[in-house]
C-alpha cells in the first residue's frame, strides 16, 4: 500500500509557513515595534552590560535609553530642519536650472524637453511658493472659515498621534528589556526546554553577537562614508554638506535602496545649485567613486562576512520584508534574516534555514567536485580544483577532490544510482583533470642515482589504476619508480615480475567501498610465495567510506595499509631508503 504521508507531512508545513506569514502580515502593528524593540535591545545591551558594573543597573539602562533615543530625536529634528530649509531655498535655483535646461534645449529640440521645463517650473513654484511662472496654470483659490483653534490643533496633530505612540512604546519596551533581559532569557530557555539549553544558550549569543557585530560595523562604514561625503560636498561647494553627508550615513542602513537614495538627493542638488555642467558631473563621479571605494575597500575590510548571509538570499529577504511590513520590514530586512541564519543553524528542525540563506558553502570541495563531474561539467570541474589549489598543495587535491570523487562514483554504482557507463565518465573525466595537474610544474626531482622499483597493482579496475597514476605523479621528487601493470594476471605471474624485474615492493590498490576480499586472497598468495616481500595495500577514500579495521588486510600478511596517499608516499618513501637507494636530493616534504 502507498504510504502518503511524506507528502502530507509536506503539506502540513507549507500550510504551517503560510499560516505564520498569515500571522506576521495581520499583527505587523505588534510585531514591527516588538521586533525593532528586540533588536535595539540586542545592540544596546553591549554597552548596558559594561556601564552596569560601574553605576548599576537601573542607573546603567535609563542612561543609555536617555542618550540614545535623546540623539535620535535630535538627529530626526536636524534633518526635518535642514529639509525645511533646503526646500525654501529651491527658488534661488531657478537660474541654474533654466540655463540648463536651455543648453538641453539647444541640443536637442523637441516637445518632450518643453514639457519637462513647464514641470520643472511648477515643481519650483509649488516648493517656493511663488507666484506662478507665466504660461502655467494657476492655483485654485481655496477659502477657509475660522471657527477656532481646536479643531486646527486637532488637524495637525492628529497624524503624529499613531507614530508617536509607536515610538514612546517602542523605547518603553527596549527599557524593560534591557532592565529585565536575564528574566526573559530564563523563560526563553525554560520554554524550550532542559534538554535544549546548550543549543538554546549558543543561539541566542550567537544571535545577539551577530546582529551586534553587524549594526557596529555597518555604523562604522556609514560613518566614514558620511564624512568623506560631507568633505567631499563641501569641497565641491554644495549647499548643505553636513546635512546630506548625515542623511547618506543613515540612508546606507537600508539596504540595496539606501546608497542609491543616499547619492540621489546631493547629485540633484549639485545640477540645480552649481553652474555649469563641469562640477555637477564631478559630484556625480565623486559618489561612484565613494561608493566603489565603500564597497570594495571599507565593507571587505571591516563588514566582509560579519552577517553570514548570502547576497542572494538577503535580495530576496529585503524584498520579502518589504512586501510583508514595508518600510520598516526594509529597514530591519538584514538583522531579522542574521537571526533566521542562526536559528537555522541550531535549530534541527529548521536547519533548511541555514542552508539557504547562510553564505557558507552548501557543498564540501570533494562533493562539489563530483557533482560537476556527474554533471559533465569539466570546465568547472577543473574550475573548482584551480581554486583549491590556491589555498592548499597541488599534491593535497590527490586525497582532498580526486580520490574521494572515484570513492563516490564506485559507491554509487554499487548501491544502483550510476550505471557502469556513468562510473567510467566520472574516472575519464577525473583522468582529464589529472593531466591538467601533470602539466603544471611541480616539485623538481632531485637526481637520484639508482631510483627504488615499485610494482603497482590495481586491483578492481580502471578507479584503482587511475589511482595508481596519482600515488606515481604524487611521489615525482621521491626516489622511487612505480611501474604499473595495466593488465590482469594471477599472484604466481605477479610474483615472478618481483623477482625478475628486481621491485623492492609491491603496491595493489583497492578503493572502498569495495569489499577487500579480492585482495586478501592476492595478499595471501604473495606472502605465502614470498615471505619477505614488501606488500603495501592502498585502501584510499574519503573519510565517510574509509575502512574501519584493516587488521583483517594485515592478518592476511600486508605489510602496510595506507589509507591515503599521503600514508603511502611516506611509506614508500622510507622503502626507498631501507632498500639502500642513493639519494643525492632531499627528499621533498608530503
Amino acid at each position: 500500500m502507498f504510504d502518503d504521508r511524506p507528502q502530507l507531512s509536506g503539506w502540513i508545513t507549507f500550510a504551517g509557513c503560510v499560516l505564520v506569514i498569515a500571522v506576521l502580515y495581520w499583527a505587523q502593528a505588534v510585531l514591527v515595534p516588538v521586533c525593532l524593540a528586540v533588536l535595539l535591545t540586542f545592540v544596546l545591551t553591549p554597552p548596558v552590560v559594561w556601564l552596569q558594573r560601574r553605576i548599576g543597573k537601573v542607573a546603567a539602562v535609563l542612561c543609555v535609553v536617555v542618550l540614545v533615543f535623546t540623539f535620535l530625536g535630535l538627529a530626526g529634528w536636524g534633518v526635518v530642519r535642514q529639509m525645511s530649509h533646503l526646500s525654501v531655498d529651491v527658488h534661488k535655483y531657478r537660474t541654474n536650472i533654466q540655463a540648463k535646461l536651455t543648453d538641453l534645449r539647444g541640443v536637442r529640440q523637441g516637445d518632450s524637453v518643453s514639457k519637462f521645463e513647464r514641470a520643472i517650473r511648477e515643481l519650483q513654484g509649488d516648493f517656493s511658493g511663488a507666484e506662478p511662472l507665466p504660461g502655467s496654470p494657476s492655483k485654485p483659490l481655496v477659502v477657509t472659515s475660522d471657527h477656532g483653534t481646536a479643531p486646527v490643533a486637532a488637524g495637525w496633530m492628529g497624524p503624529l498621534v499613531g507614530p508617536f505612540g509607536q515610538v514612546l512604546f517602542i523605547v518603553t519596551l527596549v527599557m524593560y528589556m534591557l532592565l529585565e533581559r536575564e528574566h526573559l532569557r530564563d523563560r526563553v530557555l525554560r520554554l524550550v526546554g532542559h534538554g535544549h539549553l546548550a543549543a538554546t544558550t549558543k543561539a541566542l549569543d550567537e544571535a545577539g553577537q551577530r546582529v551586534s557585530q553587524q549594526l557596529l560595523l555597518q555604523t562604522v562604514v556609514n560613518l566614514i562614508y558620511g564624512s568623506i561625503a560631507a568633505a567631499g560636498l563641501w569641497a565641491f561647494g554644495v549647499p548643505y554638506p553636513l546635512f546630506w553627508g548625515a542623511a547618506g550615513a543613515v540612508l546606507r542602513f537600508i539596504p540595496y535602496l539606501g546608497p542609491i537614495s543616499a547619492a540621489a538627493g546631493p547629485v540633484l542638488i549639485a545640477f540645480a545649485a552649481l553652474p555649469g555642467w563641469t562640477r555637477p558631473l564631478e559630484v556625480a563621479a565623486f559618489y561612484g567613486a565613494l561608493e566603489l571605494f565603500t564597497n570594495m575597500v571599507l565593507e571587505t575590510i571591516l563588514y566582509a562576512g560579519a552577517m553570514g548571509v548570502s547576497q542572494v538570499a538577503l535580495m530576496v529577504s529585503v524584498a520579502f520584508w518589504t512586501w510583508l511590513w514595508g518600510p520598516l520590514g526594509l529597514l530591519m530586512a538584514t538583522p531579522l534574516t542574521v537571526c533566521l541564519v542562526v536559528i537555522g543553524k541550531h535549530v534541527p528542525g529548521l536547519n533548511f534555514l541555514g542552508t539557504l540563506l547562510s553564505d557558507a558553502p552548501a557543498l564540501t570541495p570533494e562533493n562539489s567536485y563530483y557533482q560537476r563531474l556527474l554533471a559533465r561539467d569539466q570546465a568547472e570541474a577543473i574550475e573548482i580544483v584551480e581554486r583549491f589549489v590556491k589555498t592548499e598543495t597541488l599534491n593535497a587535491v590527490f586525497d582532498a577532490m580526486l580520490i574521494p570523487a572515484l570513492n563516490f562514483a564506485e559507491r554509487d554504482r554499487i548501491e544502483g544510482r550510476l550505471s557502469r557507463e556513468e562510473e567510467m565518465a566520472v574516472i575519464d573525466t577525473t583522468r582529464d583533470v589529472l593531466d591538467v595537474l601533470a602539466s603544471d610544474p611541480g616539485p623538481a626531482a632531485g637526481p637520484f642515482a639508482t631510483p627504488a622499483r615499485i610494482l603497482a597493482y590495481p586491483a578492481n579496475g580502471a578507479g584503482d589504476e587511475l589511482a595508481l597514476r596519482m600515488l606515481a605523479q604524487f611521489m615525482s621528487d621521491v626516489p622511487v619508480r612505480i611501474d604499473i601493470s595495466t593488465t590482469r594476471v594471477l599472484a604466481a605471474e605477479l610474483l615472478e615480475q618481483v623477482r625478475s624485474q628486481g621491485y623492492a615492493a609491491i603496491c595493489i590498490a583497492d578503493l572502498p567501498p569495495s569489499p577487500s576480499s579480492k585482495t586478501r586472497y592476492l595478499v595471501k598468495r604473495l606472502r605465502a610465495a614470498n615471505p619477505d616481500l614488501r606488500i603495501i595495500v592502498g585502501r584510499w577514500a574519503h573519510a565517510t567510506l574509509t575502512d574501519e579495521s584493516v587488521q583483517p588486510l594485515l592478518d592476511a600478511g600486508a605489510t602496510q595499509v595506507a589509507r591515503s596517499l599521503t600514508e603511502a608516499r611516506k611509506y614508500l618513501a622510507e622503502t626507498a631508503l631501507v632498500d639502500g637507494t642513493e639519494v643525492v636530493a632531499p627528499i621533498a616534504a608530503a
